[in-house]
């Protein structure tokens, strides 16, 4: 039977791709997108099947995975990828609103969608949750000087990631019988860096489609991108 994958934010970027490989190997993409018309296209382009989601209001999360219990019945992959990286401004400008916008989009967000989807997840025989974190997180890259992280201040953002891969291990924690990993997909061309990423959308997506293929055996609680397990 094939893997059924819900993916968050994939009308573009990084979720776009991963659904397009994902979809490639075989898996059942359900792909998740806030805005209806950009969805549907991305999903039809791809032969996915599409599911409105607002990952920041309760109840469209609730109603994506009413959706999918009453379509799919079950999920085996969750890809929380939806994120923004904030208003780019510098730090004496940063206002307590701009960095709740983006605490909830990116964090709160990821406990929103699992909490809903976990039935669901529950449902498949090997279930997996897949959070898209970044290095910008990490207090190891940020602090060495050959890595492009430790180049960049966006607090906000940063912030962000650093909750996303804690909440991933202490879900990895909680849950024994869902496993729970994050993955850095490294600094790549997308909308959220004015495509200026060094790397492909093909190249950001492969420790994120690792994560979502790999053998249950591989284990929960860790964060890795394309070559492999990253310090924290």
């Amino acid at each position: 039977m094939p893997k059924t994958t819900f993916i968050t934010g994939a009308n573009k970027g990084l979720g776009f791709e991963t659904a397009r490989r994902l979809t490639e190997v075989g898996h059942t993409v359900l792909l998740g997108a806030h805005d209806v018309d950009r969805g549907r296209r991305a999903a039809t382009a791809l032969g996915a099947r599409f599911v409105q989601i607002d990952v920041t209001e309760d109840a469209s999360v609730a109603a994506a995975a009413a959706d999918v219990a009453a379509n799919e019945g079950r999920i085996d992959v969750l890809i929380n990828n939806a994120g923004i990286t904030g208003s780019i401004v510098s730090v004496e400008e940063l206002t307590g609103t701009e960095v709740a916008l983006v605490l909830d989009t990116n964090v709160v967000s990821v406990v929103r969608v699992t909490t809903a989807f976990l039935p669901l997840l529950r449902a498949s025989g090997a279930p997996a949750v897949v959070n898209v974190s970044s290095g910008l997180g990490s207090v190891a890259l940020t602090h060495d000087p050959e890595r492009v992280e430790s180049k960049v201040i966006a607090p906000a953002y940063a912030a962000s990631k650093a909750a996303v891969t804690m909440l991933t291990t202490q879900y990895a924690k909680a849950f024994g019988d869902v496993r729970f990993n994050a993955v850095d997909p490294g600094y790549t061309a997308t909308d959220l860096n004015g495509h200026t990423g060094t790397q492909t959308v093909a190249e950001g997506t492969d420790a994120i489609v690792t994560l979502a293929t790999e053998d249950p055996s591989a284990g929960t609680g860790r964060i890795i991108d394309r070559y492999g397990p990253l310090p924290w």
